[in-house]
């Protein structure tokens, strides 16, 4: 800001030229006077009708892609900007390739940099090439203006709040092969039902028959009805396959965390869930994480529509990396929220006794089960009726070594 001493210095100056008649010292402090006038005048308005623009060639890319950001600044009047300098803030885990940029204030914050001037009506593009060097969501903004007169007495400053957004998905690789439970999961014991029926998705209801679970009740009904009335679900013979994944790679949440088995982890459940939109099956996805900025667990739903590949890379790209419950307190729970022939493949970094027991449990209630873990060490026990995968790590694609225990 303009030192206000300048002020009554060019004030005492003027009246001690008129004085001692001195009309050098009295043109002076009339310049000073006339220049701060000037400038305070200018200053109001250098920042009105500046435009400020931030195009991204791309709003969701795989790790290791590049993205190009087009900034654009337009003086949209007739006094010229005579020095701008602009600062975009940016996250740090995207590597900048090409561009001017200077550290923020803010931890894990970046900025992109630029100083300028614009003549009137004058449009000024430049251009910055990113690497995503990390999954996560990132944001650009909010842009920090700051701007003054053309003789460095005044400094103006603004602050524009729109946010631009990148997802950047965990990397996917091919599955070489992926071993899965048969379809019925009670063998060849003649089942009541000839088919699943989905309890997602109730399309009814009938008359209370001795063979129904009394969790099938609609009490709603039976009261409007005065006799018990029990929901029909839809039918389904679609495979479906719900991941489970493990954001914790130490058998206790307090041992802390390794971030590189984590993202090895993810992106094994990303990868399973494009080998099975391949196959055109319905998959699901649960993680004992949470969204951005919340406690809610992630959870999407097992769908074959065509946008589930992308709900589930977008929701394994935001998801947190503390672990907010225990993976085996989850696949009890949300268990007996799916659909009963649902395969429940469960990825996970770390194998405790505690995961093995709750996945023999439920194995043993008729649950398919598969469990993908990473790393060499030996399970706690073995795990009878359940498929065991290894992850191999390879150059282009992930190899899955099957153990499948009688």
């Amino acid at each position: 800001m303009f030192n206000e001493n300048w002020v009554g210095l060019a004030i005492f100056a003027g009246l001690l030229g008129l004085l001692l008649h001195q009309t050098g010292l009295c043109a002076i402090a009339v310049f000073v006077l006339t220049a701060a006038a000037a400038g305070r005048l200018w200053n109001r308005y250098s920042l009105r009708n500046v435009e400020y623009v931030r195009t991204l060639s791309e709003k969701r890319a795989f790790l290791g892609e590049t993205v190009d950001v087009t900034l654009q600044i337009t003086n949209r009047k007739l006094l010229p900007v005579p020095w701008l300098q602009i600062d975009d803030e940016y996250h740090l885990p995207l590597t900048v390739l090409s561009g001017d940029t200077r550290l923020s204030s803010k931890a894990g914050i970046g900025l992109l940099s630029a100083m300028m001037s614009l003549r009137w009506f004058e449009r000024v593009r430049w251009h910055y090439r990113l690497r995503c060097s990390s999954r996560g969501v990132y944001s650009f903004g909010p842009t920090h203006f700051q701007s003054g007169d053309p003789f460095g007495l005044f400094e103006c400053q603004t602050s524009q709040r729109t946010l631009d957004w990148l997802i950047v998905y965990p990397e996917v690789k091919p599955i070489q092969s992926l071993t899965l439970p048969p379809k019925e999961p009670f063998g060849e014991v003649k089942a009541r039902q000839r088919i699943f029926e989905d309890p997602t998705r109730a399309i009814g209801i009938r008359d209370y028959q001795s063979e129904d679970a009394f969790r099938r009740i609609h009490w709603k009904a039976t009261a409007r009805r005065q006799r018990l009335q029990v929901k029909v679900f839809e039918p389904t013979t679609t495979f479906q396959l719900v991941i489970f994944l493990n954001m914790a790679t130490m058998p206790r949440h307090w041992q802390g965390t390794i971030p590189e088995l984590l993202e090895r982890a993810i992106s094994v459940a990303a990868s399973i869930a494009n080998h099975a939109v391949e196959k055109r099956f319905q998959v699901g996805l649960l993680a004992n994480g949470c969204w951005p900025q919340s406690d809610q667990p992630l959870k999407v739903l097992p769908s074959r529509s065509s946008e589930q590949l992308t709900r589930i890379l977008e929701a394994l790209a935001a998801v947190s990396a503390v672990p907010t419950v225990a993976i085996e307190t989850l696949l009890n729970v949300e268990s007996t929220r799916l659909p009963w022939g649902a395969t429940l493949v469960v990825v996970t970094g770390v194998v405790t006794e505690e995961l093995l027991a709750i996945m023999s449990r439920l194995q043993a209630a008729g649950r398919r089960l598969v469990l993908v873990r990473l790393g060499a060490q030996p399970l706690p026990f073995k795990v009878p009726g359940i498929t065991v995968h290894r992850v191999v790590d390879l150059d282009t694609a992930f190899g899955l070594e099957t153990k499948c225990v009688p």
